[in-house]
């Protein structure tokens, strides 16, 4: 396989996550890929966004599953300002890292265990919308790894290398107020200034955030009123939280169902809630990250730990209690972002690695 043509390929088929016919584009390349490769490939149809991409190896055991997304946060056209490059080790353009590489890794690895001799049986599932929620996939996600013995999610690695052995789990919260509108000059009493509410609970929702128990909350959205001289009547917040330990949502969720207004003739409605749980360090990831550095160490990899404040695929599979590794992509830095790039040589490092953990685990 020669896998920076498929990668520049790949790249170069842009697939942001609200385009449905772009994602399909790259769904098409990848179930052509794997059907050389001998798989039985299944697509599985989407309306709203891409269709999802099942491919399956037979072989012995319970599968081991590849989990990839093939949706990106940039939107068609990006390519002309921020093209494909390979230069000086380093190769960049617009979700090379996030996660075009894992596609070409995760179809690289399964050739190569083939080609060793490798027979146990492999899934590879990608997916049209992790950028977005995995609000399709989900379901998906979670009965394939419940089939299996291992997922690899093949989230880029960061910087060091290491597999993300922890992650924070969040959602998201809008709150809207509704005051009464009035003339700001001939009738200003009157009037129930919806901003000014919502300053009061903008103010209450940033302090839930606890540094210790890595829990934050941001207001990042606000948007409110029509003209400067009408006084506002209504103003709504869109609001990140991110969680590390588990039982913070139950803290986060009641203090946030239980915002009450601070003016008289305001009302205050909260909606939204968590999208993914966290991934905790915990025995069984630790167990699991062990084995895979012990193998890693036969190979000659000094194989690291870390973790992140972003969230994955793996925040799904990991509360189901079946050994997950995440962050087996390639390395590079600056994803989501026209500074997005992977050092060359590490899909063959990870193609590499992979291989290792198909044969001896």
């Amino acid at each position: 396989m020669n896998t920076n043509a498929l990668l520049k390929l790949l790249v170069e088929t842009e697939s942001p996550s609200h385009d449905k016919a772009a994602v399909d584009r790259v769904g098409a390349i990848v179930a052509e890929e794997a059907r050389k490769l001998g798989a039985q490939v299944e697509i599985v149809p989407n309306q709203g966004t891409g269709d999802h991409v099942i491919a399956k190896w037979a072989g012995t055991g319970k599968p081991i599953l590849f989990v990839c997304h093939m949706d990106t946060v940039f939107p068609v056209g990006t390519i002309n300002t921020f093209p494909y490059r390979e230069d000086e080790g380093k190769i960049t353009g617009p979700g090379v890292s996030d996660m075009k590489a894992s596609l070409v890794i995760s179809l690289a690895t399964i050739e190569e265990a083939r080609v060793q001799g490798v027979e146990r049986a492999l899934t590879l599932l990608c997916t049209s919308d992790e950028e977005i929620g995995s609000v399709t996939s989900r379901e998906l996600i979670q009965s394939l790894a419940q089939e299996s013995e291992l997922v690899f999610v093949m989230e880029p690695g960061l910087i060091n290398g290491a597999l993300k052995t922890w992650r924070k789990g969040g959602g998201g919260f809008t709150v809207k107020v509704k005051g009464r509108a009035a003339h700001a000059g001939g009738d200003h009493e009157k009037g129930r200034n919806a901003i000014e509410e919502m300053a009061h609970q903008v103010l209450a929702i940033q302090k839930m955030t606890d540094y210790e128990k890595k829990t934050t909350l941001n207001v990042g959205v606000i948007q409110g009123g029509t003209v400067s001289n009408v006084v506002p009547e209504e103003c709504s917040i869109e609001v990140d939280f991110r969680i590390l330990q588990p039982n913070e949502w139950d803290r986060i969720n009641g203090l946030m169902q239980n915002l009450k207004p601070v003016l008289e003739g305001t009302t205050v409605e909260v909606t939204g809630g968590l999208n993914r749980g966290p991934m905790p360090f915990d025995d069984l990831m630790q167990t699991t990250f062990g084995k895979a550095k012990t193998i890693a160490a036969q190979i000659g990899i000094d194989l690291k730990a870390g973790g992140t404040g972003g969230m994955s695929d793996a925040n799904l599979v990991a509360p189901l209690g079946i050994p997950v590794l995440d962050g087996l992509g390639a390395i590079g830095e600056g994803y989501h972002s026209d500074r997005e790039y992977i050092f060359a040589g590490s899909i063959p490092q990870r193609v590499k690695l992979i291989t290792a953990l198909l044969k001896n685990w």
